[in-house]
This record gives C-alpha cells, structure tokens and sequence, in this order.
C-alpha cells in the first residue's frame, strides 16, 4: 500500500470519538512518544515552535475535568441545567488521558519583534500551528485505535489550570483533547458538496 493510500486512511479514521474508556491498548509510554514526535516534526511558521502541549494521565487527568465541572458549576448555577454539563463531563473524564495544547505568548511577541512587517500575523499562524499539532497528534491516535474529541473549555479554566499544574503564565491555554479506547464508534458523517468548498482552474 503506497504512503499515500495509508495517509488517506488514517485521515478517514481520525473522527470524534465520545464514548471513551481508559483501557488503553498502548502504554503511557508510547502514547508520551507519539506526541514528543509531533511536537519535534509538525511545522510551524517561521519555524517559531510556539506550540506548548502538557500529557495528562490517571488522577491527573481526572482533576482537570473535575476542574472544569467546579468552574462550570459556579457559572451555570442551576442544577438541573447543569445535569447535561455534567454529564459530558463524565464522559471525558472516563477517558485515559488529555493532552492540553498551549501556545507560548513569549515566541510570538520574539516573532513579532523580529519581523515586525509580520507582527499582527504571528497570532494568526501561531493558532494555525497549534491547529496542526492537534490534527497530527489525532490522527496518530486513531492509527493505534485510540479514539480521542477535541475541546475547548478555555479561557474559563485557564487561571486553575496554571496553578494546578504549575503552568508558565506566557503558555496560554488553546484546547484540550481528551483521548482513551473506544467503546463507541463515531457515526455516519455528512459531507457538503465538493463543489462549494473548493475549485480549480488550469
């Protein structure tokens, strides 16, 4: 099968993944080793390596959505609105893991310093490179049948997440991906037509 043809695939298989378990079929280990390979090899503009990202397992994992729901909680107030909350929660917390993505406000302001003709675009393409860092860590997920969704309780968390973790104040948070084995599959996917999202010429 040609790298292409493998690289197809793996993009067809990487879905939301929500009904997750934290059997995982590979240990911490390999999974700490996938995404130490993508923070190395996925690019970035300028080759700035903004991109920041912290592993969570077990109990540590936990206390971030144990985190979430608190600060949830206090905002939404009502607990009978906050049932469904809650219960989402439960699902990533079932989970095996999160990998938290950041980006480092540092680099960008260096980036913009030195290319200051380019410093309103730095943010922009420090979030696209985050983007990517996402995508690959996903996709190289679901290549070991890991499945994994993607979120974004940012910015309320963040202020918790700095002192639980001790997270340097320059990192600002992005999103969170929560990932374990898969218990459920995704459903069918709806596409739009091919011809409102692209076109060619020549």
């Amino acid at each position: 099968m040609s790298d292409l043809k493998t690289l197809q695939q793996l993009a067809e298989k990487r879905r939301s993944i929500y009904a997750l378990s934290n059997q995982l079929p590979v240990s911490n280990d390999e999974i700490v080793k996938l995404v130490e390979h993508a923070v190395l090899h996925t690019p970035s503009a300028f080759n700035s390596q903004s991109t920041r990202i912290v592993v969570l397992f077990g109990e540590d994992h936990k206390k971030l959505w144990d985190i979430t729901e608190e600060t949830l909680k206090v905002i939404v107030g009502d607990d009978e609105k906050f049932q469904g909350t809650k219960d989402k929660i439960a699902g990533f917390r079932a989970g095996a893991g999160t990998v938290l993505f950041f980006e480092d406000k540092g680099v960008v302001r260096n980036m913009q310093e030195a290319a200051p003709l380019y410093a309103d675009k730095f943010p922009i393409w420090a979030h696209q490179t985050n983007a990517m860092h996402q995508y690959v860590i996903w996709t190289a997920l679901a290549s070991l049948d890991i499945g994994a969704n993607l979120q974004h309780y940012n910015p309320v968390i963040d202020q918790r997440v700095v002192d639980a973790w001790d997270i340097a104040e320059d990192w600002e948070l992005n999103a969170q991906m929560v990932f374990g084995a898969i218990e459920q599959p995704a459903g069918d996917k709806a596409f739009q037509p091919l011809d409102k999202r692209m076109k060619v010429f020549g």
